[in-house]
Formats: structure tokens, sequence, C-alpha cells
């Protein structure tokens, strides 16, 4: 299991929090999600084989930047 730091941008209320932490939930591999707004990050746990790139591209469908 790996734990990974993300910064995201573009979050501005904990709506948006809820977007992230959602949008990560679903890649497969992702285990747990910490999002924190005041930190502009996201922290999660997942999969060693894990492309961080999946989760990226999830965080940007999600209409935010990573």
């Amino acid at each position: 299991m790996t734990q990974t730091q993300l910064t995201v941008s573009g979050m501005t209320c904990d709506h948006c929090v809820r977007h992230v932490t959602e949008a990560i939930t679903k890649v497969a591999g992702v285990h747990s999600v910490n999002v924190k707004l005041a930190e502009g990050i996201a922290v999660f746990e997942s999969d060693d084989s894990l492309d961080l790139q999946v989760v990226r591209d999830a965080v940007v469908a999600a209409s935010y930047s990573a």
C-alpha cells in the first residue's frame, strides 16, 4: 500500500472537497482519501501498482486541477 499526496487547485468550499473525494474514491485501487481544503491537497492510500496519472485524470474530469 502506498500513501500519496496530490496538490489540487480550484477547490473553494466543502462541496468541492466532496467532489474531489468522490472522484478519487472511484479510481480502482484507491482505498482511502482525505482531501484538505485549506492545504489544497488530497492524501490517499492505494495499491502500489496504481498509476498516479489515473488519479490526476479523475480530478481533472471532476473540473479541478491536479
